[in-house]
């Protein structure tokens, strides 16, 4: 039988990487993987940009005073209740506990054998998209997809457990957003999308294994704004299954409602994906994080510190009533937020606390209804594995009444800034300089998650963390001690913070790179969209380029 992929090589002309590639990876930039990755950007890149500068406009709008809202040309797709998305996947039909986490190999092994319910390999907040790390992870991803791993570091060996009696987590895979690009891969001079780049290397390689080994091409789509946005990834994912011969519905996408505007497009978004919609997740630090970007002209909206913003704050909660409301309306999972604890070894009593606070946490999000929820360390695993077997019997709460009547949300629900109790304080101004200060420092070395006082931190807290100081100035706002925070004022905090991480870190730190990018957004002098696109550029390594029909 021949082989059902297009062997035209022509495909591949214009295709150049601008970054060596390492003998150990020769194969997953064979020239039909990359043909693929062509075949998309041509067809799908100048889609991707007009509706990046769609952002840009609707900004503008909320800038000038257009709040969020529910859009009224598509309340016919909200108010129809006959359509629902698809049957559930093999591999998904209970997701209790999903581990995440960046895809070097170690990860990858402890992950699969964490034994949770789903994996989500990360290619974006939580990996420094520097080009070594995305060769390293699509290596590791097929090698994991073909239950082929192991590992040694400093005389430790790690090993897949592939015990016929334990499960290994369904692989799900997270490619980048659509406002990253791939500047190491150019199609006709031009840089490819970073997410189409992850998804098609990842899908073309490992989508029929994948079928052979019991699940399938998943993924977890993030940081969206619109609902043509998700009907952009549904028409990449129908040309790419039409690509390689797969039944269209193949692919199953989980899409991380992480943004203010996609909160209140959640039916639209499931609809744009119906035919491979997995399922939507709460993605609460990326929400808090968007929540400040969208509304930052605006002086009502200020909130207190990070540490206050829990899920328990009504526009927070009101946020998981209406997206667990609207997945299983539409027969379709309600996937629970993260739990970044990492273990504290030296502090037993301490780490008792925190893992009782994980489990009221998780506690919380199976009694909303939520089917699953997020861990960033296997220690925690069996913490929350136990509270959702405990209140959740089946595999998922999708057709199970809710616990307590659904009170339709309104966009006032949604807005709302209200957080009893709440108050801006100066600890809570360091921790966020000493967050952002040193996650943009291990980002710049390479490294995209980061322990920090017990947390595993990725970009999304980062971006809290200098949008919540860009607000607060811009704002001028008050601690509760009654300082009005100014620029001069959070000028002596980072002087002083900077100080101490300096004097403590390691040589050959780059804490002073940090500080350069930092101190503007933090002092309110500079807005960007993304910290990740402020200073992608550090981290690329740009060299002569080799044509894809060279490979």
């Amino acid at each position: 039988m021949s082989s059902p992929f297009p062997q035209t090589i022509d495909r591949v002309k214009g295709l150049q990487i601008h970054a060596p590639i390492p003998e150990n990876a020769k194969h997953i930039f064979n020239q039909e993987a990359l043909a693929l990755v062509a075949v998309l950007h041509r067809a799908f890149n100048g889609q991707r940009k007009q509706l990046l500068a769609n952002r840009v406009a609707a900004q503008k709008a909320r800038d000038a005073g257009v709040l969020p809202d529910f859009l009224p040309e598509t309340a016919y797709i909200r108010d129809d209740p006959t359509w629902t998305g698809p049957p559930l996947a093999r591999g998904l039909q209970d997701r209790r506990v999903e581990i995440t986490g960046p895809t070097d190999r170690k990860m990858v092994i402890n992950a699969l054998n964490s034994g949770v319910a789903t994996y989500m390999a990360d290619f974006e907040d939580s990996l420094t998209p520097a080009w070594n790390n995305l060769v390293d992870g699509q290596v590791n991803l097929y090698d994991g997809v073909r239950r082929n791993l192991s590992y040694s570091t400093n005389g430790k060996q790690y090993t897949l457990n592939l015990d016929p009696k334990r499960h290994i987590p369904t692989l799900i895979v997270r490619p980048r957003g659509w406002h990253l690009e791939e500047k190491h891969v150019t199609v006709d001079g031009e840089p490819v999308s970073g997410g189409i780049f992850d998804f098609a290397i990842y899908f073309y390689n490992n989508a029929r294994e994948a079928i052979a080994q019991g699940f399938g091409p998943y993924f977890y789509l993030p940081k969206m704004e619109h609902h043509l946005e998700a009907k952009l990834w549904n028409d990449i994912f129908n040309q790419s299954q039409d690509y390689i011969g797969l039944p269209r519905g193949t692919i199953r996408g989980s899409v991380l409602i992480e943004t203010l505007p996609a909160a209140f497009q959640m039916d639209e978004i499931i609809y744009q994906l119906r035919q491979h919609i997995g399922g939507l997740n709460c993605g609460r630090w990326d929400y808090i994080f968007s929540y400040i970007k969208s509304l930052r002209n605006h002086s009502e909206f200020l909130l207190p510190d990070r540490s206050q913003i829990t899920m328990s704050a009504p526009f927070m909660s009101s946020y998981v009533k209406l997206l667990v409301h609207t997945c299983h309306k539409r027969q379709v999972h309600a996937l629970g937020g993260m739990a970044a604890q990492i273990p504290i070894k030296e502090d037993k009593e301490r780490n008792r606390l925190a893992l009782e606070n994980v489990a009221k946490d998780k506690l919380r999000e199976v009694l909303a209804g939520c089917d699953s929820c997020w861990v960033a360390h296997p220690a925690l695993v069996p913490v929350v594995l136990k509270v959702f077997n405990e209140h959740m019997k089946g595999p998922n709460q999708i057709n199970l009444p809710p616990r307590t009547p659904y009170k339709p949300i309104t966009a006032r629900d949604l807005l709302s800034p209200h957080v009893e109790n709440a108050k801006i304080t100066e600890q809570g101004i360091r921790a966020n300089i000493i967050i952002g200060l040193s996650y943009i420092e291990a980002w710049l070395r390479n490294i995209g998650c980061v322990p920090i006082n017990y947390l595993m931190e990725d970009a999304a807290t980062a971006e809290v963390s200098r949008s919540q100081i860009w607000q607060w100035v811009t704002h001028g706002a008050k601690t509760d001690t009654g300082v009005t925070i100014t620029k001069d004022y959070i000028q002596k905090l980072l002087d002083e913070e900077y100080a101490k991480l300096v004097k403590t870190a390691k040589p050959g730190n780059k804490f002073k790179q940090s500080l350069a990018y930092f101190a503007p957004q933090a002092k309110a002098e500079k807005y960007n969209d993304f910290l990740t696109t402020l200073i992608y550029d550090e981290i690329t390594t740009i060299g002569r380029p080799v044509s894809a029909e060279k490979l």
